[in-house]
């Protein structure tokens, strides 16, 4: 089977790997101009993985997606929707899959990523989220995952084609959830870093629980199911996200602390805007979302905004 993978940074060149090895005959497409795709055209390798001299490296959009029985796509967020109307100006194959290896939702609409696809085409999508870093696959430690669409009949094709010894799918049973959920995710990673670049890392098994309610509130308001907040999707991304010397989220929050630079793409930094757009369009109070935001984008001070979220009038757990 034939799978076009868009987007060659860490995760959609994980993904075409994977895909590779699993048994797809891949593309892997690059914009022009693409440092990272012309470093793949000169050695197959990133540092990280190297490629079979199969498997295709494109910066022809158009050949790429032509190629494609299952599209995959694994860009930054906030660029989605310009890629998809890039894609829709092509002739694709009647009811090409899309299926979005990627975690955010749209900073300026609050839209979650499948609506973004859905304007551009009728052809079903999917999601794939939940935890696991390039590393640790790379050195064969397995994780678990998860597909999620509103198609039954798409989740029901995908999940037992691309399972494998290396990764094991569950079968998403709330779309909203799992895509808020896993975007959401990357905020309590931000906040995780933040706690770490304070010398507050012991207050992490509280924003673990309180940022998963949070966030299940979100949910259930959104028209979702609460409980997914708990899954794969959140809750357990959490080791990877808000532990991991590889996330960039955590990474970002604590050099942000530190008044570091950090120059890998931080997906978290954007989508608690559009989180902080959410809690106020539903009337849901997001405290941990809104101080996150509060100190990496109106520039308050960290400690203030912590003991800000101690002084919160009482209330019940749950």
């Amino acid at each position: 089977m034939n799978a076009t993978v868009l987007g060659c940074g860490r995760w959609g060149s994980f993904i075409a790997w994977y895909l590779n090895k699993i048994g797809f005959s891949v593309t892997l497409w690059g914009r022009p101009g693409s440092a990272r795709l012309e470093e793949f055209r000169q050695t197959r390798e990133n540092g990280l993985l190297s490629f079979p001299s199969s498997l295709v490296l494109s910066d022809d959009l158009a050949q790429a997606v032509s190629r494609a029985e299952l599209l995959f796509i694994s860009i930054s967020a906030q660029s989605l929707r310009q890629l998809m109307a890039d894609v829709a100006s092509l002739p694709l194959k009647k009811g090409q899959p899309v299926i979005l290896c990627m975690k955010g939702i749209e900073e300026t609409t609050g839209l979650r990523l499948t609506q973004i696809v859905s304007e551009f085409t009728s052809a079903p999508a999917a999601v794939w989220v939940g935890p696991g870093h390039v590393q640790d696959f790379l050195q064969g430690i397995p994780n678990c995952m998860i597909i999620d669409s509103q198609s039954d009949a798409l989740k029901r094709r995908l999940v037992p084609l691309l399972s494998s010894e290396l990764i094991r799918f569950y079968y998403g049973t709330d779309l909203i959830g799992s895509e808020v959920g896993a975007a959401a995710k990357n905020v309590i990673g931000i906040a995780a870093g933040m706690l770490d670049g304070l010398n507050q890392s012991s207050l992490k098994g509280a924003l673990m629980s309180r940022g998963t309610r949070e966030i299940a509130r979100l949910i259930d308001a959104m028209g979702g199911n609460g409980i997914s907040a708990y899954g794969l999707c959140h809750l357990g991304d959490y080791q990877a996200t808000l532990f991991s010397q590889h996330s960039h989220n955590r990474r970002f929050g604590e050099l942000f602390i530190r008044k570091e630079p950090y120059g890998e793409l931080a997906e978290g930094a954007s989508t608690v805007r559009a989180l902080c757009l959410l809690g106020k369009r539903l009337q849901v109070d997001l405290p941990i979302c809104r101080a996150v935001d509060q100190v990496i984008h109106q520039g308050e001070d960290p400690k203030e905004v912590l003991s800000g979220l101690f002084l919160r009038s009482l209330k019940d757990e749950f």
